[in-house]
């Protein structure tokens, strides 16, 4: 017996709600692929992201959810989301998976 019909024997009348499907992401998905680069800006390795042609909020949102997935700092400066270290191919799958074009530049 399951924990479910278990709850049900207790709570008969009790009636179960739907869970809440998935919403798609809220990042506008454009037509040119961004570019994810790798550069050294003061002797430290820095993730660059350029060529977002959405929204600055929605592309704010992004900036954040790379950074709190990854768990490393960064910024969004004049058009582009630099993340502190070398996580290109990292970035590169989760942009992926949210259905964004991506295109690795250099190295």
């Amino acid at each position: 017996m399951d924990l479910r019909d278990q709850l049900k024997n207790l709570f008969p009348d009790h009636i179960e709600e739907e869970t809440p499907q998935e919403t798609p992401s809220p990042i506008w998905l454009q037509d040119e692929p961004l570019l994810c680069k790798y550069e050294k800006r003061k002797g430290k390795p820095v993730t660059v992201i350029e060529g977002y042609n959405g929204a600055d909020s929605d592309f704010k949102i992004l900036a954040k959810e790379l950074k709190t997935y990854l768990g490393v700092g960064g910024t969004v400066k004049d058009d582009s989301i630099l993340i502190q270290g070398d996580y290109r191919d990292t970035i590169m799958q989760l942009l992926k998976e949210k259905g964004l074009k991506v295109k690795r530049v250099g190295g």
